[in-house]
């Protein structure tokens, strides 16, 4: 079985500690995966950056983002140009099918983050091309305050038969891989197969307590403000943090 982390945050992302480089380190020789979305915040440019380093790293990626629409989160998978924030439910998956895309519901009816309910998500899939292109629910989220918003989740995949996956929501560098999806074979395209069809397993690797996980956040973020961040000068050399002038120009401005 493969293991994939669909749900993490770069540099790219406002709330993003870590380089793109660092992420792909990280995620192929500690977190030992096979596949990865990189899914920055109403974002895609991590994620193409991503795409064109993995094979130094022996990790595949699929370019995604999280985009925030007018109902809340949304991971889009398989796309390859920005999706505007602020529509609907509806009309935010119908532009990720004409990139030929996927999409998932993280964090379902989780307080405390924007986040899409059942009854939404349910009246959305009654539209056959939502159906077709709107495939799973995270039921696992490492990242979130409300644990129990993933039991919830579970149950919600389950009434509208949806496939189940975990992921990490990673915005630092030692939380890269604490939920995965297990699929059927080790590449992305066998987890777009195993996604449509349902074959997709949520997997716990650890749950941090909220309290360290913000409060390590909290360190990073100002960290990154004043530009230090998590990088990795090659795939043979260690992560750490370094004083990096190329990031985002957002990140180094008062958000």
């Amino acid at each position: 079985m493969g293991k994939a982390d669909l749900h993490i945050h770069t540099v790219y992302s406002w709330d993003g500690t870590c380089t793109v480089e660092a992420v792909l380190k990280q995620a192929a020789h500690a977190a030992q995966l096979d596949v990865i979305a990189i899914t920055d915040h109403d974002e895609i440019r991590g994620a193409l950056e991503a795409q064109e380093l993995a094979p130094r790293y022996g990790i595949e990626v699929i370019a995604g983002s999280e985009i925030s629409t007018a109902d809340g989160h949304l991971l889009a998978l398989f796309i390859h140009e920005n999706i505007p924030a602020g529509l609907s439910l509806k009309e935010t998956v119908w532009r990720i099918h004409g990139q030929g895309g996927m999409c998932i519901v993280p964090h379902p009816e989780a307080r405390g983050t924007p986040s899409v309910n059942r009854r939404l998500i349910g009246e959305a899939l009654q539209d056959g091309t939502v159906a077709r292109t709107l495939r799973g629910i995270e039921t696992f989220n490492a990242g979130l305050f409300d644990h129990r918003a993933n039991s919830n989740a579970e149950t919600i995949a389950l009434e509208l038969g949806l496939a189940q996956v975990g992921s990490s929501d990673s915005h630092l560098i030692w939380t890269i891989g604490d939920g995965v999806a297990l699929f059927p074979g080790r590449s992305a395209d066998d987890f777009r197969q195993a996604l449509y069809a349902g074959e997709t397993i949520p997997e716990v690797v650890r749950q941090p307590a909220p309290a360290i996980i913000l409060a390590s956040w909290l360190q990073g973020h100002l960290l990154r403000r004043a530009g230090w961040v998590e990088y990795n000068r090659f795939p043979e050399a260690p992560v750490r943090l370094e004083r990096v002038s190329r990031l985002p120009r957002f990140a180094l401005a008062d958000e």
